[in-house]
């Protein structure tokens, strides 16, 4: 844990996990299917590598994309897709 991107992208990370566990609870009818959390934990693990090998540029780019990837498809602060 020496660069930002560690930092960022372990919290991303504990946020995932958060938000996974959070839905797996409850009604078995409402459950999120698990590629998404796999896509965006892969997303943070290649966020952290381009950061800590000198991409900066690329690294903000994929943490960008990754950040739209986790509003858009796990929908964390609304109603979730079907």
């Amino acid at each position: 844990m020496s660069t930002i991107y560690d930092w960022v992208t372990v919290a991303l990370f504990a946020g995932l996990i958060v938000l996974f566990l959070q839905r797996s609870v409850g009604d078995e009818s409402e459950h999120d299917a698990f590629w998404p959390y796999i896509v965006a934990a892969i997303g943070c693990a290649l966020v952290n590598w381009l950061g800590n090998h000198g991409y900066a540029p690329f690294a903000i780019l994929a943490g960008l994309a990754l950040l739209g990837f986790i509003y858009l498809v796990l929908r964390p602060f609304g109603p979730r897709n079907g």
